[in-house]
């Protein structure tokens, strides 16, 4: 199989297929986590890990994996990849891991990293199979931290609270206080806000995709016009 081009690769994962925007999986850590900055950069860190080894030893097995098994040991190589990354969360990043909790292992079950697995990684070879894990996870990673965004600025007044749970005791210097004496808006942290803000953040990419449609259009029809004036 011809591998595809890198540029289409990374506007399919940034943009016109995000997993998240798009393909709508991974919705229940991404709804679950995303209620501050860091969860959601944690989260959506470990899930790009995840993607990125994941395709890469999928692609270097391809070939020797039959067709009637290969869902299973697909599954078997994601399970393996998410435990290593729970064990490295659960040593250098305790807290954080702590808030997160059942959403480290249950990176196993997103339906985002098997689908790639098997549509892309199973076909192409190794560089553009992590090129594939790296930017669908890097656009996952960025809804979660829109949202988180969203949701933190709303819901609490802040921006990177706890930030020391990932840069250490320095990090508390990054936090910002959006408004003082702000006493949040409880909706916002609450699933019902997530869901509010996912999809206002779709509205506003859909509306984006269809103004983009419409000029590629006139210009389409602009263009043979022109040639036949």
């Amino acid at each position: 199989m011809n591998s595809p081009a890198y540029r289409q690769i990374i506007n399919e994962g940034l943009w016109s297929n995000n997993p998240a925007l798009v393909q709508i999986l991974g919705l229940c850590p991404l709804l679950a986590v995303s209620n501050t900055v860091l969860n959601g950069l944690g989260l959506g860190l470990a899930t790009t890990l995840t993607l990125v080894a994941s395709n890469a030893v999928v692609s270097l097995i391809r070939r020797w994996v039959r067709p009637e098994i290969r869902i299973p040991v697909f599954v078997m190589i994601i399970a393996s990849v998410v435990t290593v990354i729970e064990l490295m969360m659960n040593a250098w990043f305790h807290e954080l891991y702590l808030i997160l909790g059942i959403f480290i292992p249950l990176i196993v079950t997103n339906c985002t990293i098997i689908a790639r697995a098997e549509s892309f990684a199973s076909k192409n070879a190794l560089i553009p199979s992590v090129a594939d894990g790296l930017f669908m996870g890097l656009g996952f990673t960025l809804v979660l931290l829109l949202l988180g965004t969203m949701r933190e600025a709303i819901g609490f007044g802040t921006l990177l609270s706890h930030a020391e749970l990932v840069f250490g005791p320095g990090g508390k210097a990054l936090t910002i206080t959006l408004w003082e004496h702000y006493r949040g808006y409880l909706l916002a942290i609450l699933p019902p806000g997530a869901f509010l803000g996912l999809g206002f953040i779709i509205a506003i990419k859909n509306s984006i995709d269809r103004k983009r449609t419409r000029k590629t259009q006139s210009v389409s029809v602009a263009q043979p016009e022109v040639a036949n004036g």
